[in-house]
């Protein structure tokens, strides 16, 4: 499993990037803030679901502190989500709190059209 919370995280997430140590093949990053109580209660299920997709990497950011890490977009809702693969971004935008919807989302994803609307590459924002 890939789980990194960030900022505590950042340093490691880096070095996987950098040294290919991690499928980038598929990134799910969660925006979130320390103070949001929903994002706290939300963070084991997320987390849970990462131990479920192995091969994906799941990118916990507090936007507060790694702000970077949202390229030039803004979040206004909490959960927001990105899905990420080599072809662009799968999804971007808030979800309910529950994680079954994500679950639906990570299922459905690969089948989504990709866009370069929202974040840039990942891999990219976190060696910057």
């Amino acid at each position: 499993m890939s789980f990194y919370l960030l900022p505590n995280d950042l340093t490691s997430l880096q070095t996987a990037f950098a040294s290919e140590s991690i499928d980038k093949g598929v990134s799910v990053i969660c925006y979130c803030a320390e103070w949001c109580d929903t994002c706290r209660q939300y963070l084991n299920d997320f987390r849970a679901l990462a131990a479920q997709w192995p091969t994906h990497t799941f990118i916990w950011v507090d936007i507060e502190e790694n702000p970077e890490l949202l390229d030039e977009e803004d979040v206004e809702n909490f959960p927001t989500v990105l899905i990420q693969d080599d072809s662009g971004n799968r999804f971007f935008g808030p979800l309910l709190p529950h994680i079954g919807h994500l679950e639906t989302l990570l299922r459905k994803a690969p089948e989504l059209p990709a866009s370069q609307s929202g974040p840039g590459p990942v891999a990219s924002l976190v060696n910057n």
